[in-house]
């Protein structure tokens, strides 16, 4: 991300940029400031695309368009999917003739880094994983943003505020915003603040709804279930972020079985420790064969629900239940 910032300071465009990775918070604000530094308001020399089967000759003739009163273009595409599989052999053969006053700003969930398009990108341009960030860097940046509105926090604060938030950076900018209006007047944020304010994290009611499905406990799952579309979260997303638990679990209990301790496990997996924490109990009580089938059957509905085979909302409820059968 140093490169970003780089180029944003500097206003030295590279002429494909990458936004990738799970961190939608960082790619969303990335996203936002090249588009700034690169046009402005410019809506002549901007175009967006969005989703799987984009027209590339129509991208191709835009880019070979020069600008209208201005330095550059900014084609912006997002969740393409051109970088899986190889349906961009047309852009990969054009990205090295394409005009100096084109940019291309790819944003992108996946990518598969053998791909073509990848590694075109790689040679042309800037492409920048997108990765949740450790409890140390979010501790610095939420540190950041309230040291400029004038609040000071200890380390063990810190620590209570992030265990409520998770590693959600979105989420977290959001819970800093109420806080900082919280304690409007107050210098110093304390633990009975948090407390107070701050949700426990959408992440929490996934963690329980997870030990609730392995547990057999379907009622309790199906009611945590509920919870959450009553909080607006979409489906897909629940299902997103059930599977994305099994996963560390599963990931969890595979170092634990190296004798990895936390902090070394939170190192290897990129996550807090306190979330390692909390995750350790969780991995101890389940077989790894438990972990994995819910693994695989996560994988199962997602794909079920792509090819129109099932609803979202029946798809994690069959899931819940274990009922969905490949």
């Amino acid at each position: 991300m140093k490169i970003l910032n780089q180029d944003i300071k500097d206003r030295q465009f590279k002429p494909v940029y990458l936004l990738f990775g799970e961190e939608a918070f960082l790619k969303k604000s990335y996203k936002n400031r090249l588009k700034e530094a690169m046009v402005g308001d410019d809506t002549m020399n901007f175009h967006q695309f969005e989703g799987k089967g984009v027209d590339l000759k129509e991208i191709i003739s835009l880019a070979d368009t020069m600008p209208f009163f201005g330095e550059r273009r900014l084609i912006l595409i997002e969740d393409s999917g051109l970088f899986k599989g190889s349906g961009a052999e047309a852009l990969v053969e054009y990205l090295p003739q394409m005009p100096d006053t084109t940019c291309l700003l790819f944003v992108e969930s996946e990518v598969d880094k053998r791909s073509r398009m990848y590694k075109k990108v790689k040679e042309l341009g800037y492409g920048a994983d997108m990765v949740r960030q450790d409890a140390r860097q979010l501790s610095s940046w939420a540190g950041g943003i309230l040291a400029r509105e004038g609040k000071k926090i200890t380390g063990h604060t810190m620590e209570l505020f992030l265990s409520k938030t998770g590693d959600d950076m979105e989420n977290i900018r959001m819970e800093l915003d109420k806080l900082i209006s919280y304690t409007l007047g107050r210098e110093v944020i304390t633990d009975q603040d948090v407390e107070e304010i701050c949700a426990n994290r959408v992440t929490n009611k996934i963690f329980d709804m997870v030990a609730a499905i392995v547990s057999g406990k379907t009622r309790a799952a199906m009611d945590l279930y509920e919870d959450l579309l009553t909080l607006r979260e979409p489906p897909m997303r629940i299902l997103f972020l059930i599977a994305r638990q099994f996963n560390q679990v599963l990931q969890v209990k595979e170092l634990m079985a190296q004798g990895m301790d936390r902090s070394r496990i939170a190192s290897s997996l990129k996550l807090q420790p306190f979330v390692v924490g909390k995750i350790m109990p969780q991995a101890r009580s389940f077989t790894r064969e438990q972990i994995l089938s819910r693994v695989e059957l996560c994988v199962d509905c997602e794909e079920a629900v792509k090819t129109g085979r099932l609803g979202e909302r029946l798809a994690v409820e069959l899931l819940i239940t274990k009922q969905y059968k490949t």
